[in-house]
């Protein structure tokens, strides 16, 4: 076994833990170690890299890791950092988000075999509960004046035009018993999760306790926010998510590029497998020559591969480097497909282009000129590029011999204003 706690300790991750020993309990045997994702969205986002980052270290220190997905609790809403009442889902939406969960897990768990990992989802136990039952055997381990003391609930209590439901309120026995469950039924003695999950966690731990025998223990992890005080993972619109059908590769890549030199390196720390030594260099490279941002390019490419693959980034790094203005690079079919999410797009059919289009008719079609008098003057005054390369004769027809890229062309007015062309045989 590797130490966990000391990995996590240099990296960042670590906020509370239930036990001072919590180091020798995790290194005296092989632990099973679980966190729970809220299925309320069809994908978890950047603030979920830590719980997610967290369990892959687990599993890189020997541990098993349970990634639970909370198909039960989800219908009901974790009150903990919430000022207002959550909108409840239905059942088939839970079940499709937590299918699409799965899938950007697999990415950094190893969830191939029961004995190396497992996802769950605590639908499977919690839907069927005999409600007397639960009350019976569960609730008469919960003190209700130990839970409105919890932050969650006592925050709630205090406003006045909110307030909490017996719904929510209820949440923490459930948590706790998802805890016991999985003592009980896969060996599970430790759950991380992030700080504002202590109570739920504590709770958990107690109730194993108090009904099993069995010692359990807690992790946490800081939530994080920028060195701004800005939320982290919340781009100008809105979250960034794992799926890439919500945030393009791309948008990833850039949000990551666009780190603070203040954030950089706890994020390397955070959110790559770096080892210690390949992060103090960059950390020594943010002094020496902050505005080559090394370190920003590694985050970038090491982040966004975790997520989307090394492919996704080699697409990402040849688009980026088309969008900032390089005639050298030809793109492949997923570096045009991914421009194409970037970028205004059209077709044209490559009949049309083999009789030939005036320049200045296709700028106003594309709608990078406003009239073909702006669209001359334009040309003339080497604001038009093609394929990245000034085109001043206004002239000049753009024909098939234009097409050296994989049937497209990129079209740019100034600096900034691209439209791709695809082309398409009639």
């Amino acid at each position: 076994m590797q130490d966990l706690i000391s990995e996590l300790r240099w990296r960042g991750f670590l906020a509370q833990t239930t036990c001072d020993d919590a180091a020798a309990f995790l290194l005296s045997e092989r632990r099973t170690i679980y966190v729970g994702f809220d299925p309320t969205a069809p994908s978890l986002h950047l603030g979920s890299l830590v719980p997610i980052m967290g369990l892959a270290h687990a599993q890189r220190a020997g541990h098993r890791p349970i990634a639970l997905v909370g198909g039960g609790t989800g219908l009901i809403g974790d009150p903990s950092g919430k000022t207002a009442e959550r909108v409840l889902l239905t059942r088939e939406k839970v079940e499709e988000n937590c299918a699409g969960i799965r899938k950007q897990l697999e990415r950094f768990l190893d969830l191939s075999s029961h004995d190396a990992g497992l996802m769950l989802n605590n639908a499977d136990w919690l839907l069927d509960l005999d409600l007397v039952g639960f009350l019976r055997d569960i609730g008469k381990y919960f003190s209700v004046n130990e839970m409105i003391r919890r932050d969650s609930v006592r925050m709630r209590l205090e406003e006045r035009d909110h307030g909490i439901s017996y719904t929510e309120f209820s949440y923490m026995l459930l948590q706790a018993y998802d805890f016991l469950h999985l003592c009980e039924h896969h060996g599970c003695t430790v759950q991380m999760g992030g700080s504002d999950q202590w109570g739920n966690i504590v709770s958990g731990a107690d109730l194993i306790r108090r009904r099993l025998g069995v010692r359990a223990e807690g992790i946490t992890f800081p939530l994080l926010t920028t060195s701004t005080g800005k939320k982290f993972g919340k781009s100008e619109e809105g979250a960034v998510w794992l799926d890439a059908n919500l945030t393009s590769p791309y948008q990833m890549y850039q949000y990551w590029l666009q780190t603070p030199d203040g954030d950089v390196v706890p994020y390397l720390k955070l959110f790559t497998f770096l080892e210690q030594a390949a992060v103090d260099e960059l950390a020594d490279a943010v002094v020496r020559e902050p505005e080559a941002r090394a370190a920003q390019k590694a985050l970038a490419a090491e982040c966004t591969g975790l997520v989307h693959g090394k492919d996704a980034v080699r697409a990402v790094e040849k688009a980026s480097q088309i969008l900032f203005g390089s005639a050298d690079v030809i793109p492949d079919r997923e570096t045009l497909a991914l421009l194409a999410r970037e970028a205004p797009s059209s077709e044209i059919s490559r009949a049309e282009l083999s009789a030939g289009v005036a320049l200045p008719d296709l700028l106003v079609r594309t709608g990078l000129a406003e009239s073909k008098g702006a669209a001359r003057k334009l040309v003339e005054g080497g604001g038009v590029y093609i394929n990245n390369r000034r085109v001043t004769d206004v002239r000049k027809p753009l024909t098939l011999g234009e097409v050296e890229w994989p049937d497209a062309i990129l079209l740019r007015s100034g600096k900034k204003s691209y439209h791709l062309l695809r082309t398409r045989a009639d």
